[in-house]
């Protein structure tokens, strides 16, 4: 049986793919006031995009 209660249990955290790479990001608190605006996993992601849409 597995305690999914215990503190620092991150499962029960939203999630969403980024826009560049597919990778599955999860909610952060740094992200509580822009969740709905958050696309990119990293900075590299975001740059590359960028790159992309220059060419």
């Amino acid at each position: 049986m597995l305690n999914t209660s215990f503190k620092g249990n991150k499962s029960s955290l939203s999630s969403k793919p980024c826009a560049q790479c597919g990778r599955d990001m999860t909610w952060r608190k740094a992200w509580a006031k822009n969740w709905a605006e958050v696309k990119y996993c990293s900075d590299k992601c975001r740059a590359a995009s960028k790159q992309a849409s220059k060419q």
